[in-house]
């Protein structure tokens, strides 16, 4: 199951995982961030125990995206390690966002 995560609880969830934390930034109402997420929960079965696979809402949570700069939904950030690596695009399939992983 895919989790919410906000500002005051993100430090501690990137933090204290033990695999990279994958992260989609979407708002209600956006048509692209309902189908990244169902894309998302067709993968969470394949990264179960490599990823841990979380959404953030930026309505109500202004922080991150805004340390982040994130301008344009939905979008996928992923962490190693507790930093941040790099973003992934935001529009895409199950496979190509697996493919972009590289858990490998």
């Amino acid at each position: 199951m895919i989790f919410d995560v906000t500002d005051r609880d993100f430090d501690h969830v990137v933090e204290q995982s033990t695999v990279p934390v994958l992260v989609e930034f979407w708002k209600p109402g956006c048509g692209g961030c309902r189908a990244l997420m169902r894309e998302l929960e067709k993968l969470e079965p394949d990264v179960t125990g490599k990823v841990l696979i979380v959404k953030m809402n930026v309505e109500e949570n202004f922080q991150i995206p805004a340390e982040l700069e994130v301008h344009a939904l939905p979008v996928l950030a992923l962490y190693r390690q507790g930093r941040f690596e790099r973003f992934i695009g935001g529009l895409g399939t199950r496979e190509e966002i697996l493919k972009q992983l590289r858990l490998t």
